[in-house]
C-alpha cells in the first residue's frame, strides 16, 4: 500500500510541475523581457508590469513562487514591489488578486493577475492625466494601423494563400460553410539552422479544422515539415463550452503547450499550425519557445487577443471545455 500511494503521489507531482512549466513558457512567451527567472529550480520569477510599454508613468514589480500545490490547492506565493504602492491601495490591490485566485482555484491564475495589475496601472494614469495619454495612443494606433498597410509579405512566397479581415470576431460571424477560410501565414523564427513558421484560420467547426489542414498539407513545404503542430478551439454558444484539442505531430507535448497558451490568451474560433523544420542542430527546451512565440506572434498581429479587462472576465466563466475525440491524420 505504501508503495502505491507514493506511486499516485508521484504522478500528482509530474502532472503539477507540468502544468507550470506550461504556464512557464506561456508567460515568457507573451511577455517576452518583461519576463525575467530569478530561480528557476525554486521557481521563483519576476515580471515587470506598466501601464503603458513605451511610455510606462506608472511601473509595479510582481515577484511569484510557485509552491509545489500549486495550481491545484494553493496559490503562489507573491510579492508586488513598488515605491508608490502603499496603504490602501496596497491592500485592495492585494484583494483583487486574491479574489481571482478563489474564483479560479485550480487553475494556471499568472495571466489574470498580471493583467488585473496592468489594468489598475492603466486606470490610475487615466485618472491622474487623461488627456495627453488619450491622444498619444490615438495616434500610436494611427501609426500601428499604416505599418500593417506598408508591411512585406511573409519571406515564404508559396504560402501566400490569400489573406482577409482576420478579427477575433470574424470567426463568430462566419456562417458554417463548406468553402475554405481565410489562411494567415507568420513570420518565420529562425534558431540554428531550425526554422519555425505559424499559420492561422478562423474556425467555427471541425469540418473546417479538417479542411484548412488539408489544404495547408497541399503545400510541398508545409508538407515537408518534420514537425506540424496545431491547437484549435472552438466556442459552442448553445453549451457555452469550449471544443479543443491539438496535435504534437511526434514533438511530444508541443501541441499541449501550444494550447495551453491559447487557453491563457483566452481565444476562440481559430486554428494555428506552427511548422518546425529541423536544421540538423537539436535546440532543447528553445524549441517550445519559438513554437510560442510563432503561435503568439500571429494571434496579436491578427487580433484574437482580448483587452485584459475582458480576458480576465472570459478566463473565469469559460472553463468547461469538450476534447475532439477524433484526430486528424496527416
Amino acid at each position: 500500500m505504501a508503495s502505491s500511494s507514493w506511486g499516485h503521489m508521484a504522478e500528482v507531482d509530474t502532472g503539477t510541475d507540468q502544468r507550470q512549466n506550461e504556464e512557464i513558457e506561456a508567460m515568457a512567451a507573451i511577455y517576452g523581457e518583461e519576463w525575467c527567472v530569478i530561480d528557476d529550480c525554486a521557481k521563483i520569477f519576476c515580471i515587470r508590469i506598466s501601464d503603458d510599454i513605451d511610455n510606462p508613468k506608472w511601473t509595479l514589480c510582481l515577484q511569484v513562487m510557485l509552491p509545489n500545490e500549486y495550481p491545484g490547492t494553493a496559490p503562489p506565493v507573491y510579492q508586488l514591489n513598488a515605491p508608490w504602492l502603499k496603504g490602501q491601495e496596497r491592500t485592495d490591490l492585494s484583494n483583487s488578486l486574491e479574489e481571482i485566485y478563489m474564483q479560479n482555484i485550480g487553475e494556471s491564475i499568472l495571466y489574470l493577475w498580471v493583467e488585473k495589475i496592468r489594468d489598475v496601472l492603466i486606470q490610475k494614469s487615466q485618472m491622474t492625466e487623461p488627456g495627453p495619454d488619450v491622444k498619444k495612443k490615438t495616434e500610436e494606433e494611427d501609426a500601428e494601423c499604416e505599418d500593417d498597410i506598408l508591411s512585406p509579405c511573409p519571406p515564404v512566397k508559396a504560402l501566400n494563400l490569400g489573406s482577409s479581415e482576420n478579427q477575433a470576431g470574424a470567426a463568430t460571424r462566419m456562417v458554417e460553410r463548406e468553402e475554405l477560410p481565410p489562411i494567415d501565414h507568420g513570420v518565420p523564427i529562425t534558431d540554428r539552422r531550425s526554422t519555425f513558421q505559424a499559420h492561422l484560420a478562423p474556425v467555427v467547426c471541425l469540418k473546417q479544422v479538417k479542411t484548412v489542414l488539408a489544404k495547408l498539407y497541399e503545400n510541398k513545404k508545409i508538407a515537408s515539415a518534420t514537425h506540424n503542430i496545431y491547437a484549435y478551439r472552438i466556442y459552442c454558444e448553445d453549451k457555452q463550452t469550449f471544443l479543443q484539442d491539438y496535435e504534437d505531430d511526434g514533438e511530444t507535448a508541443a501541441g499541449g503547450r501550444l494550447l495551453h497558451l491559447m487557453e491563457i490568451l483566452n481565444v476562440r474560433n481559430v486554428l494555428v499550425v506552427v511548422s518546425r523544420w529541423y536544421g540538423g542542430v537539436l535546440l532543447g527546451p528553445d524549441r517550445f519557445k519559438h513554437i510560442n512565440n510563432c503561435a503568439r506572434n500571429i494571434l496579436v498581429e491578427k487580433k484574437y487577443t482580448n483587452p485584459p479587462e475582458e480576458s480576465s472576465k472570459a478566463f473565469g466563466k469559460n472553463k468547461k471545455v469538450r476534447k475532439d475525440k477524433k484526430r486528424s491524420e496527416h
